[in-house]
């Protein structure tokens, strides 16, 4: 008890209390912050302590610790809607990012994420990945995106870099997982180069089996060669026996040996028998070598022929696509010049109609002009008729001087009437002798038909009348027959003159 008393009296009491002290001290602000977690301990200092995969100690009531997680923090993200690629075409992309808190701007991160979990980080950088990503969609081709998906990764990471870099993460990788598109044309890609696989793979077949086929023949060809070559050497010594036989039966016997051989082997035989002794020892080796320089033809031609039937084949199939393009592009030049065609002789028949109604029209006016004209000239015609038949009724109830009268004053108006259509001839030209006469005589005849007419219709002899009144002179005259043709011809030509026509040999109107 002596002891207990002495250890709770005086200075012992303050170094308990301060031990007890101490030891909450340690108990309740001792902290040990792991590697992936941020321990931010403030309240006292200016700057907030941070721990980071260390101890350290806090002030209870006066500091307070806060926590910012250090995880790497894989965030998946997709466009929310489908995003039109550089070629228009609407695409979703689902990806994942790995982040993480960067480490030389966690005064940054502390002020966005500190205290908050990993799906709440998680909620907050999504927007931002997903815009990012929605602006390189619509700067690449989906060919692109689909083929080199790193690149498109790459591209999305580092436009989200910056804005990230704001926030204190920094971004370790962006892969993309998904891509599809609303009209499966990705599918079709995919089908469009399975297919060159397959073609790929089916040519390389075929130039495995030609390059079997093409050694098969060859060894074919060395063992043809061989048995070829047996068959030379026996055929050589058979013709050097023959050659030696013939020799020794053409100097015994020429005449026999020309008989049996053909007339072309004849010649031959004529000639080697001066050219046999110096071309025998030439023969089998001439032969040998033309052997091996065709095997070795043969050979090479066979190679060529293979590198040669290969390019032939890639080139056949390139032009086969530029004439698959010029014939779509003649086709549809073709296409284009029809319709134009087709056009042009549309507007040539509207042309046509409008021209042949025109024309209708015209003919339509001439034709309504024409039967006027007609029924004019008719009524004129009647009028003048019931005119004339008036006055032959006049003309018979007066006396004859007034009948001569009348005819007399009447009679050159009937000529000028008569000679009234040459007004409309420019020039008439005249050849012989006679013609000007001829003419003066048509156009008097003219006038005498018209005296006839007028005697049938009044039924007076215009003839007797004029004897009559003259007494008979005209009619008793003495005259010669010379005379009275140049006195008739006189009269007819002052006649013509009288009606202001010219009479030459050339007539002009």
């Amino acid at each position: 008890m002596e002891f207990l008393r002495n250890l709770l009296s005086g200075p012992t009491i303050g170094i308990i209390i301060a031990i007890i002290a101490i030891v909450v001290i340690l108990t309740t602000g001792y902290l040990k912050a792991p590697p992936d977690t941020a321990i931010i301990i403030s309240g006292i200092g200016k700057k907030p302590r941070i721990l980071i995969g260390r101890a350290g100690l806090r002030i209870p009531f006066f500091e307070r610790i806060d926590r910012l997680t250090l995880k790497q923090i894989n965030i998946n993200f997709r466009t929310e809607d489908y995003i039109p690629t550089k070629d228009y075409i609407n695409i979703t992309v689902d990806a994942v990012a790995k982040v993480h808190v960067d480490m030389e701007k966690i005064a940054v991160a502390m002020t966005n994420f500190l205290n908050k979990s990993e799906d709440e980080i998680i909620a907050d950088l999504q927007g931002t990945l997903q815009g990012n990503m929605r602006e390189i969609i619509g700067t690449m081709y989906l060919k692109e995106i689909c083929n080199d998906r790193s690149s498109f990764s790459d591209k999305v990471k580092e436009s989200a870099s910056p804005n990230m870099s704001n926030l204190g993460i920094e971004i370790l990788s962006c892969n993309i997982q998904t891509i599809s598109d609303r009209n499966n044309l990705i599918e079709d890609m995919g089908m469009d180069n399975t297919s060159k696989i397959k073609k790929d793979a089916a040519i390389a077949k075929a130039e495995s089996e030609r390059d079997v086929a093409i050694a098969e023949a060859q060894a074919k060809k060395a063992a043809n060669d061989a048995r070829v070559e047996a068959e030379t050497q026996i055929a050589e010594k058979n013709n050097q026996l023959a050659i030696k036989q013939s020799q020794l039966k053409i100097s015994a016997d020429m005449k026999k040996a020309e008989a049996d051989a053909a007339y072309k082997i004849q010649e031959q035989e004529q000639r080697r028998t001066i050219e046999v002794n110096s071309v025998n020892a030439d023969i089998a080796r001439q032969e040998r070598e033309a052997e091996l320089k065709k095997v070795e033809v043969q050979v090479t031609e066979q190679a060529l022929d293979a590198e040669v039937k290969k390019k032939a084949d890639a080139e056949q199939y390139a032009q086969q696509k530029r004439a698959e393009v010029e014939l779509f592009q003649r086709q549809r030049d073709a296409d284009a010049k029809a319709y134009e065609i087709q056009k042009e002789a549309e507007a040539m028949r509207a042309k046509a109609e409008a021209e042949k109604y025109a024309a209708e029209q015209k003919a339509a006016g001439i034709r309504t002009i024409g039967e006027a004209e007609a029924a004019a000239v008719k009524a004129k015609g009647l009028a003048e008729a019931e005119g004339i038949d008036k006055k032959a009724e006049a003309m018979r109830k007066m006396g004859e001087a007034s009948v001569l009268e009348m005819f007399f004053k009447a009679y050159p108006e009937v000529m000028a009437a008569a000679a009234k259509p040459l007004e409309n001839v420019g020039n008439i030209t005249m050849y012989g002798e006679g013609n000007s006469a001829k003419l003066i005589g048509d156009i008097v005849n003219s006038g005498t038909q018209v005296m006839s007419g007028v005697e049938q219709a009044t039924g007076l002899d215009i003839k007797a009348l004029l004897s009559g009144f003259l007494g008979g002179k005209f009619a008793g005259s003495n005259s010669s027959d010379d005379t009275k043709a140049s006195d008739k011809s006189s009269s007819e030509e002052k006649s013509v003159a009288g009606l202001g026509f010219d009479v030459d040999e050339t007539v002009k109107f």
